[in-house]
């Protein structure tokens, strides 16, 4: 599903040239889970970018379903990362103004959806992560296991195929990020949707069913 080819990335910082990704080479095969691991600065943040669309590689081939990433343009990449990409990150994004049912449907505002479609489909998903009592709540009065749920529900609420999540048990105690990776593996069963999750922890690597460990921009 996805295809890496001689994927390098490179960026300036002052003076210096920075090689975040090194002529990565590497293939995800449709409804798998992968965990990236690595050390800080070694490029797995950069690889979960470049797959989603939001980086371009200063050399080599991004393929999701044999459509290369780095031709499309603004508009059909836009549209690529709101219809295909369900984004998780560890400092969750949500609106701090909106309630979790309006975070929700953000994506669906973005698409053009209808607002009553719209309101139906973010208390469904809502709902599917445990959290339809709390549809009404602003993020201050959520934990933080309950936000990262709901920013789960905001990245599948488009039914992506793809779910890039960065560190998203990062901010997160033992028992919420089991939660939270129980609900990653139960959508993924009941979606047969590809997760490409970045972690430090080994533990949570261990239930993916591989891990790429990233080591100086390269696969090691």
């Amino acid at each position: 599903m996805i295809t890496l080819s001689g994927v390098t990335v490179e960026y300036r910082s002052g003076p210096q040239t920075v090689r975040a990704l090194d002529g990565i080479d590497m293939s995800i095969e449709t409804g798998e889970f992968v965990a990236i691991m690595g050390p800080s600065g070694s490029g797995k943040t950069s690889l979960v970018h470049v797959i989603g669309g939001l980086m371009t590689p200063t050399r080599g081939t991004v393929l999701v379903d044999d459509v290369q990433i780095g031709r499309l343009d603004e508009d059909r990449l836009a549209r690529y990362r709101n219809q295909s990409i369900g984004f998780v990150f560890q400092l969750f994004h949500l609106q701090p103004d909106d309630r979790a049912v309006e975070n929700v449907e953000l994506p669906l505002i973005i698409a053009g959806v209808d607002p009553e479609e719209r309101r139906t489909r973010a208390l469904n998903w809502l709902d599917r992560v445990g959290l339809a009592d709390r549809a009404q709540h602003y993020p201050s009065q959520m934990s933080g296991g309950e936000m990262q749920r709901v920013a789960v529900a905001r990245a599948l609420v488009n039914d992506p195929r793809i779910l890039l999540a960065d560190e998203p048990t990062g901010n997160l105690d033992r028992k919420a990020a089991d939660s939270v990776i129980d609900l990653l593996l139960r959508m993924r069963s009941d979606l047969g949707m590809t997760i490409v999750m970045v972690t430090h922890n080994p533990v949570l690597a261990e239930r993916a069913d591989r891990v790429i460990r990233i080591e100086n921009g390269e696969i090691a």
